[in-house]
């Protein structure tokens, strides 16, 4: 596993995150989709990668396990494992123990990414392996998490328990559309993209929750206590608008009335640019409107994310020659 936090004055890392590791695979990915250096990946990444997912498949720290439909499950309740990480005392404010949508996106990509790179380094017997698991894991993925009746995706899914599927309507599907690597059919992935659009966008990043649920909190404000409850309860979080539009452009014609649309979304931070840390995005934003900045002024992840999106997918503006000093997206 890779550790989500290093404290200070040299004390152990801190391990309790399900995600971090698997977003290892996703830079790998992107290293050779922008390098295709396959030797560099083979002498020093590829068997570090090959044994995070054995790791994964045995069991490691937290009851992280894959279980016998392929997907991966979580089991210590104690512990906020996903990037939804707010605890106060000993509540997780927000518990997603079980199978986590994300999680299981975030698996598939692992899976096909290393499936890709044994094949192109000459390990067919590995990518036969990676594949044979991947394909478990798409299938298990649409039986369990798919909700006929929102046309969307379940958050958590934990068949360990009696608890029902979670139905809450939140902004983790969105990355079983954006990754590379994807388990959904294009109806399926449009249906997401059409359900987090009408319940979840703002122009600042996608809300945390619906406003419709009864524990939505259009508000981060007060002590310590009340900001912490509510943290992942419908604030939005502006690096989620980074997979948010890979998504868009996915399900949608890459053409210039796409563009024009993501890029009148994205004019917004113009002046936001201004309004909380001079040159910076915030960490999250007010759910409900005028949406104004909270959190952070400077959240490396919201400024990374959408300088990427807007890259990967042909939507920067370059500038004009005559003004050398901005360029606006």
């Amino acid at each position: 596993m890779l550790p989500n936090r290093f404290p200070d004055a040299g004390e152990a890392p801190e391990y309790n995150t399900i995600d971090a590791t698997l977003w290892y695979f996703e830079a790998v990915r992107s290293l050779l989709q922008y390098t295709a250096d396959y030797p560099f990946v083979r002498a020093h990444l590829y068997p570090v990668l090959a044994d995070i997912i054995e790791w994964h498949v045995r069991g490691t720290r937290y009851g992280i396990k894959m279980d016998e439909d392929a997907l991966i499950a979580s089991s210590d309740p104690n512990i906020q494992l996903t990037w939804m990480d707010a605890k106060i005392d000993n509540w997780v404010v927000t518990p997603r123990n079980g199978k986590a949508v994300e999680i299981q996106a975030l698996w598939y990509n692992a899976l096909r990414t290393m499936e890709d790179i044994a094949a192109k380094i000459g390990i067919p017997a590995d990518a036969q392996k990676y594949s044979t698991l991947a394909a478990l894991a798409q299938r298990s993925f649409n039986e369990l998490f798919w909700n006929e009746e929102a046309s969307c995706l379940c958050d958590v899914v934990d068949q360990r328990s009696e608890c029902k599927p979670d139905r809450a309507m939140r902004p983790n599907q969105i990355l079983a559309v954006s990754l590379t690597h994807s388990m959904l059919s294009k109806g399926r992935a449009k249906a997401v993209v059409d359900a987090v659009e009408r319940d979840l966008f703002t122009p600042y990043g996608l809300r945390s929750l619906s406003p419709a649920d009864s524990r939505y909190r259009g508000h981060y404000k007060g002590d310590s206590v009340a900001r912490d409850s509510s943290y992942h309860q419908g604030p939005v979080w502006a690096w989620l608008l980074g997979p948010f539009i890979d998504a868009y452009f996915k399900v949608n014609d890459n053409g210039k009335k796409v563009q024009d649309q993501v890029r009148e979304w994205l004019h917004i931070f113009s002046g936001h640019l201004t309004e909380a840390g001079l040159g910076h995005v915030s960490e999250i934003f007010d759910g409900d409107s005028p949406h104004h900045p909270r959190g952070c002024f400077a959240q490396a992840w919201s400024v990374a994310e959408i300088l990427r999106a807007v890259v990967a997918n042909g939507v920067a503006r370059k500038p004009r020659k005559a003004k050398k000093a901005v360029a606006v997206v």
